[in-house]
């Protein structure tokens, strides 16, 4: 076998260290699972945004509050993260309306405990498996450097009995320990960037969530004051 041949990438894979292969397993099943989540939360965040931009524009066109609470009960299963948060709202406002209270702070802030508890539910949803790109990204290059340095370990084991090394006889066991590192890069590299961009766009939405709570609240006062 030639020096081209024994650099070959499958080659270098198959005639790895039990150890190594074990790493590069690890880690492409951890890419696979890493690439898997980033297209699920790239289609959960664009259709946070859109249900969100959607009910936002309902809600600011000027309905009657009633009729929009009761077209969000009816749709209950298809609406989006900022129309729940509505909808409990809303709920435990008119519970509490409906029980005789007459102060205007007792049924807003009731109101709005509801919808901040219905706010931490569906952040939580939001930002599952976030966790998981985050621990990739970081944990994924040390990895893959365990798996370098394993390698070279192994590889110059090799050479204990040899009488004079050559770079034919060093350069495969290099070359196949490397990969180890090349693979924890392209490991982690997609999961930092993922997590970073999904992060900025998950505390987006939240800032709109927040922001539409209070300027809920203050709809729901001038209505408990009437």
């Amino acid at each position: 076998m030639t020096v081209t041949q024994d650099l070959d990438f499958w080659t270098l894979v198959v005639h790895a260290s039990f150890v190594v292969k074990i790493v590069l397993a690890l880690l492409l099943a951890v890419s696979f699972m890493s690439w898997m989540f980033i297209f699920q939360k790239w289609f959960v965040i664009r259709r946070a945004r859109a249900q969100t931009e959607q009910f936002e524009r309902e809600f600011w066109s000027g309905n009657d509050l009633n009729a929009l609470y009761q077209g969000s009960v009816n749709s209950r299963h298809s609406i989006g993260s900022l129309e729940r948060i509505f909808v409990s709202g809303f709920r435990e406002f008119t519970k509490i309306r409906g029980q005789r209270v007459s102060d205007a702070s007792v049924m807003v802030n009731g109101a709005r405990r509801a919808m901040r508890a219905t706010f931490q539910r569906e952040m939580d949803h939001l930002e599952r498996r976030l966790a998981f790109l985050a621990s990739t990204g970081s944990v994924s290059p040390y990895v893959g450097l365990f798996g370098t340095v394993w390698g070279i370990m192994h590889a110059f084991r090799n050479l204990a009995n040899v009488q004079q090394a050559t770079l034919a006889q060093v350069a495969p066991g290099i070359a196949e320990a490397l990969i180890a590192t090349a693979i924890g890069l392209f490991a982690a590299i997609p999961a930092v960037v993922a997590y970073n961009r999904y992060s900025h766009d998950i505390e987006r939405l939240a800032i709109r969530f927040e922001s539409f709570m209070e300027e809920f609240s203050n709809i729901l006062h001038r209505q408990a004051t009437r």
